[in-house]
């Protein structure tokens, strides 16, 4: 699937949702299912800056894909983190760098994350993106 596609999947399955309190207990439902990432690969340099709760981010590259793993030590940022995970791992570092973020607003996310969550949110995204930047300039 294409990240397009993932996103309108993840739209699809939040609009089920009537109100805030359903998409905020999905989005921790999600962070559940995200695998616990390893103690060793937890390092200061995985942590995303900017975000309220420590939140992991490892990423390896093949053949011109980026594979991401994440984890957070707050429930509600490893769900953010899990839904990002499942969109953009797995996808072409071209395809990441040229993504938009309208799926964020299409979901609702605004409506219920606080400035600071919101932040942390941003700070993830901008980090995958810079992760597919650097990587397609190693080629």
């Amino acid at each position: 699937m294409t990240i397009s596609e993932r996103q309108e999947e993840l739209i699809g399955e939040f609009e089920f949702f009537d109100n805030w309190e359903d998409r905020y207990e999905y989005v921790i439902e999600l962070g559940k299912s995200l695998p616990e990432m390893p103690w060793e690969k937890k390092t200061d340099d995985k942590l995303i800056k900017g975000c309220q709760s420590r939140v992991w981010l490892d990423v390896r590259a093949e053949e011109g894909k980026l594979f991401f793993e994440a984890d957070s030590d707050a429930i509600l940022p490893k769900g953010i983190a899990a839904m990002l995970v499942r969109i953009y791992s797995g996808q072409p570092m071209t395809d990441i760098m040229k993504s938009d973020e309208n799926f964020i607003a299409k979901i609702g996310l605004q409506e219920f994350l606080s400035p600071t969550r919101a932040n942390g949110l941003l700070a993830m995204l901008k980090q995958i993106k810079y992760y597919a930047l650097a990587f397609s300039a190693k080629k």
